[in-house]
């Protein structure tokens, strides 16, 4: 419920606070005071854009703040979706500055627009005066069929699984356009995957053969070299490691007579060492390479093969190329599987679809239940409020399954007995709208919570009996619900829990509008005014205090 609006710097409204009651709240006030105006702040927090020209002090920003009380199962999706505070009450406020920006907070969080005004859906359900965005909207109407049929786990368990239907239908698709698409390249893909498979690299195999084939073509050149080196170390006139054993022998002789000689003589027998160990690798190595035309032409075939599937593929490597061929094994082998996926995914959907349809066609046996008693029920309130010759009549039609079943519902209208039912968006005034409007929210608000509701002088256009049914009727659905309501009704002021009255001063030349929530003596003073004007006479004085008390 709306348990407090703070308006400041609005329009003609300077400083404004109000307490509202949990019931039926009535605002008055005469034509021109200022009811609008403060319908018009309280549609800013609820998600309206601003409009800075709207500045009482055009040197002053202009706050609105609205204080609810909320059950938190009310709001708590809300407040986890936007992972925002949640407390018992929820304080929206709203401010533009005096340069015309706009700002919006919940519980001092600052949000958009679109936030703001999904949240207060959930907390204020306006009404105004030929606002017939609600009552002509087809889900607004399937919605209110519901509601008294009161099947909301029937529906949660339907939309659970046609949204798992959808998402099945949606990877269906995927996967037959990816099946297509493989298709068309399953020949090509094959045959460079058999191409692959007859090369039969392994890891590193090119580089190796690579190395290979250098060194066989150079066999000639690194055999004399070797046969070189190795006649100098062994077996030269004087080879290299004679006569480092002659200078070793050298050194050994003189240890004794200088402390670092010693080591250099160690030092000699090392190299010595390991050059007797060079000149036995290089004598094995001169034994085993032998120049072999056979093995080149067989490495030169085999080494093109590889450059020429490195030029098909744009690759370097041994490495790259076997990578290639994993990911075309994959390719082929993922067509494979689409066929068994698609078929397994068919079989899923036609069985859920089944399962859609049987859910759907209960809840559409449960709709239809509900509308002889709806149909007679809003006709009868009808009657109650001034329109005994209108008639309201439920058309179900079937449509493709959709998330809320297979109904289209559309609420018909006939003003006049003539039996020319039509699209109540169509034909229904702004007056009619408002009223039917009325008595549908009062049949509804039987079966679920409504969020606080708000009328705003949907009483136009009737007085005496017909007004003071409309008062009976906000009354009752006050009982469960806080209803705020303007009007110019007597009849409806009576019936208020807590009846505020709108008015104009003037200080220092200024004209604000201001309002006091009015006493009992001051409720039927008021009334009576309604009643009979500014001099109000004993009998209007009477019957105001009649409407009051009764």
């Amino acid at each position: 419920m709306l348990y407090r609006l703070i308006v400041q710097n609005y329009a003609i409204i300077e400083n404004l606070e109000i307490d509202f009651s949990g019931n039926l709240n009535v605002i008055t006030g005469e034509t021109g005071a200022g009811k609008s105006i403060l319908l018009g702040a309280l549609s800013l927090i609820l998600g309206e854009r601003a409009d800075p020209g709207v500045l009482f002090d055009k040197n002053s920003k202009c706050v609105i703040e609205g204080i609810f009380k909320v059950k938190r199962s009310q709001v708590q999706h809300f407040f986890d979706q936007y992972e925002l505070d949640q407390e018992d009450q929820v304080i929206i406020r709203r401010e533009i500055s005096a340069a015309g920006k706009s700002r919006a907070f919940i519980n001092d969080t600052p949000v958009n627009l679109s936030q703001l005004n999904e949240l207060t859906r959930l907390l204020v359900d306006l009404h105004q005066q030929f606002d017939t965005l609600d009552l002509g909207r087809s889900d607004f109407q399937r919605e209110v069929v519901d509601a008294l049929a009161g099947h909301p786990e029937a529906l949660q368990q339907y939309a659970q699984n046609f949204t798992k239907y959808t998402g099945l239908q949606k990877e269906l698709q995927n996967l037959a356009a990816q099946r297509d698409s493989a298709n068309k390249e399953y020949d090509y893909n094959k045959f460079l995957l058999d191409e692959l498979d007859e090369a039969a690299f392994t890891e590193n195999e090119i580089e190796t053969l690579d190395t290979e084939l250098k060194a066989l073509s150079h066999a000639e050149e690194i055999k004399n070299s070797l046969s070189k080196v190795y006649f100098q170390l062994k077996e030269d006139e004087q080879p290299v490691l004679q006569l480092l054993k002659q200078m070793q022998s050298s050194l050994q002789a003189l240890s004794n007579f200088h402390k670092e000689i010693p080591a250099l003589a160690q030092r000699l027998q090392s190299s010595y060492v390991e050059l007797q160990d060079v000149a036995g690798e290089v004598e094995r190595l001169n034994d085993q390479l032998q120049y072999d035309g056979a093995r080149m032409e067989q490495l030169n075939e085999r080494l093109a093969l590889g450059y020429r599937l490195f030029k098909k593929h744009g690759v370097a490597t041994t490495s790259e190329l076997i990578t290639i061929h994993t990911t075309l094994s994959q390719k082929l082998e993922g067509v494979l599987n689409l066929d068994e996926r698609i078929n397994w995914l068919e079989n899923e959907g036609k069985q859920l679809l089944e399962q859609l349809q049987k859910a759907a066609a209960g809840i559409t046996a449960q709709r239809k239940a509900q509308l002889p008693a709806f149909e007679q029920k809003v006709n009868a309130l009808l009657a109650q409020v001034g329109m005994p010759n209108a008639r309201i009549k439920v058309e179900v039609s079937q449509v493709v399954l959709n998330a809320f079943g297979q109904d289209h519902i559309e609420f018909l209208f006939d003003a006049n007995k003539s039996n020319q039912f039509a699209p109540v968006r169509k034909v229904a005034s702004g007056g009619e709208l408002s009223r039917l409007m009325l008595c549908i929210k009062s049949l509804v608000a039987r079966s679920v919570a409504l969020p606080t509701l708000i009328f705003d002088e949907i009483d136009t256009g009737i007085s005496g009996e017909a007004a003071r049914q409309v008062g009976g009727i906000m009354k009752e659905l006050a009982q469960g619900h806080q209803v705020i309501c303007i009007t110019h009704q007597p009849q409806i002021a009576g019936k208020a829990d807590a009846h505020y009255f709108v008015y104009k001063t003037e200080q220092a030349g200024k004209v604000t509008t201001s309002v006091r929530l009015l006493e009992k003596e001051e409720r039927i003073n008021k009334i009576a005014q309604m009643l009979g004007g500014e001099k109000p006479t004993a009998a209007a004085l009477e019957n105001a205090r009649e409407m009051v008390m009764s």
